[in-house]
């Protein structure tokens, strides 16, 4: 079983190599932002940041490129409380720019406002971090580590057997 299911994994990887060479742009953006910012699995890929623009990009990626339907996807964020936003707000502002339906969103991780004594500026993040998460992803998440050893022009053995 474990052949097997490796086995997988590498043509999966092969596919994304293969993929790399068409010389899309989209295709090596989405998987560089990965590289640079995504959550390292063998299984499932998971982006989090506070920077929309950046979610956007790397959600085109994923449905233009990759198929991937909204309702593969979960959305959750990690926002502090008593920024002038309500939570409503902020889930509103994000699901438009990555253009996501409610029915995406999982429960979220709400923090109190900062106390000024903590050193921590309140307003900094007023719309929180988002976790963008594709659901059952491991042909995906391997599609780009091939992707990315073909554009990096290396070889990393181990992402094929990361911990799950």
């Amino acid at each position: 079983m474990v052949t097997r299911t490796r086995a997988k994994r590498l043509a999966w990887q092969a596919a994304g190599r293969a993929r790399a060479r068409d010389g899309d742009l989209l295709h090596q953006a989405g998987c560089l932002l990965y590289w640079a910012e995504g959550s390292k699995s063998r299984n499932t890929v998971t982006m989090a940041n506070s920077d929309m623009n950046l979610m956007r990009l790397f959600r085109q990626f994923l449905t233009q490129r990759l198929g991937v339907e909204p309702d593969q996807m979960t959305f959750r964020l990690n926002v502090y409380t008593g920024n002038g936003l309500s939570i409503g707000e902020i889930e509103d502002r994000w699901l438009s720019a990555l253009e996501l339906p409610r029915s995406c969103l999982r429960k979220h991780t709400l923090n109190n406002r900062p106390a000024p004594t903590s050193g921590v500026k309140s307003d900094k993040l007023p719309y929180g971090v988002g976790n963008l998460n594709v659901l059952r992803s491991t042909w995906l998440i391997q599609h780009i580590y091939g992707a990315i050893q073909e554009y990096g022009g290396f070889d990393e053995p181990r992402w094929l057997d990361l911990p799950r």
